[in-house]
């Protein structure tokens, strides 16, 4: 399974972004799909997910300020950024869980990545 993510790019602090991973077939549909990211020197820490049923997750850290979505006939997920701050820089990353494992949390439960993209917020 190959996801392309795409959308980063440099924006100030307060601005918005909305990435997009693109997913082969029925994959977004039946799959749980997250977005996970990655600063220089830290690890790789979660963002959101939306499961197949539709149900949504938000890390803390971006409650209020980030959305996630999908879009089954387009085989797309979205994450919607808004308020973007600083410590928000990071290469952000989409995976695909499709065998829809409880915690979505783990990056240790997503079996397929994108390349990710690289978000970076000036202040």
């Amino acid at each position: 399974v190959q996801l392309q993510a795409s959308g980063g790019g440099l924006v100030q602090a307060g601005g918005s972004l909305r990435l997009s991973c693109a997913a082969p077939g029925r994959t977004v549909s039946s799959s749980t799909m997250g977005w996970f990211r990655q600063a220089p020197g830290k690890e790789r820490e979660f963002v959101g997910a939306v499961r197949w049923s539709g149900s949504t997750y938000l890390a803390d850290s971006v409650k209020g300020r980030f959305t996630i979505s999908r879009s089954n006939a387009e085989n797309t997920v979205y994450l919607q950024m808004n308020t973007l701050k600083p410590e928000d820089t990071a290469l952000y990353y989409c995976a695909a869980d499709p065998n829809r494992r409880i915690g979505v949390a783990s990056p240790h439960n997503y079996d397929y990545w994108g390349q990710g993209t690289l978000v970076t917020v000036s202040s």
